[in-house]
């Protein structure tokens, strides 16, 4: 069925493969994943086993695509050399664990400045990347770079740190750019009704170009526009608003790209079956389309 394709971040406690499992199970789309737990830099390896039996479950959900997310340590733009270095060796790792599991999309965001500016943090950034694409295979997994909050000193609330590292960065197809609707309107983009959701995309297409969007996070924020809070809330419940989010799945542009709930859930996922369902509500069926009896 045409559509929008939405699913949520799953858990890979057992196994990467019971995060597809989870996700088919509640009628996720797509899923992303981490590839390791998030707030460790040691992790064991992926087990050939682990590695077939995801491969295993892929075809048997039909969950497509699979986006990993990177770890929560991973700060390329730090000026501690020694954090910057243990950064790097762990972005290294995780673009290895994704072309192990056949994952195309790796989402990051780029880092914190710790206070040294924003050309001296995306410039350690644009290395680190430059050093990784060189390092891993060409046909490697792509580095999408996440929009932020602007929270502190991290770097991303801007469409112009993103654009100066996709300009700066080689090759180009190996970068991609993931929206967070939350972070957004958080760092100050409008985007809520629908002449300001037809100029954040003009600005989006002027500086990054479409053809770099790869990955969506739909989330709701429990803080307004400009606030510079990273604070994830439930699909219409926060300040972004069910209009937002009813002018974004009805865009048919973006119906090709995973769209993905960051909401909070319990052990059960009962919060991230409702808000599926809400955005699904939201769908519009096209005026010539018909209904199957």
């Amino acid at each position: 069925m045409e559509g929008p394709r939405f699913g949520a971040h799953m858990s890979i406690a057992g196994g990467p493969a019971e995060a597809l499992r989870r996700g088919k199970a509640i009628g996720c789309d797509t899923i992303q994943i981490f590839t390791r737990p998030a707030n460790r830099w040691v992790s064991r390896d992926l087990t050939p086993e682990e590695i077939a039996e995801f491969e295993r479950a892929r075809a048997e959900t039909g969950i497509a695509p699979i986006v990993a997310h990177s770890s929560y340590l991973i700060n390329l733009a730090s000026p501690d050399p020694d954090l910057w270095e243990k950064s790097y060796r762990a972005l290294i790792i995780e673009l290895e664990r994704c072309a192990a599991l056949g994952i195309r999309e790796y989402v990051l965001h780029p880092g914190s400045h710790r206070g040294e500016g924003v050309e001296k943090g995306l410039s350690r950034v644009q290395e680190a990347l430059t050093r990784a694409l060189e390092a891993t295979a060409e046909d490697g997994p792509i580095i999408v770079l996440e929009t932020t909050a602007g929270q502190g000193d991290i770097l991303g609330c801007r469409l112009e740190h993103l654009a100066f590292l996709l300009h700066h960065v080689a090759p180009r197809e190996r970068l991609g750019i993931c929206v967070d609707t939350a972070h957004l309107l958080a760092a100050g983009y409008e985007f809520r009704y629908a002449a300001a959701y037809a100029a954040f995309w003009a600005e989006f297409d002027r500086l990054l170009g479409r053809e770099a969007l790869r990955v969506i996070h739909v989330n709701d924020s429990k803080r307004d526009l400009g606030s510079q809070v990273d604070r994830h809330e439930h699909i219409g419940q926060g300040c972004v608003g069910l209009e937002a989010f009813r002018l974004l799945v009805n865009d048919r542009s973006l119906w090709p790209l995973p769209m993905i709930l960051e909401t909070p859930k319990g052990p059960e996922m009962e919060e991230d079956i409702r808000n599926l369902a809400l955005l699904r509500s939201l769908v519009e069926t096209p005026p010539n389309a018909t209904t199957p009896e």
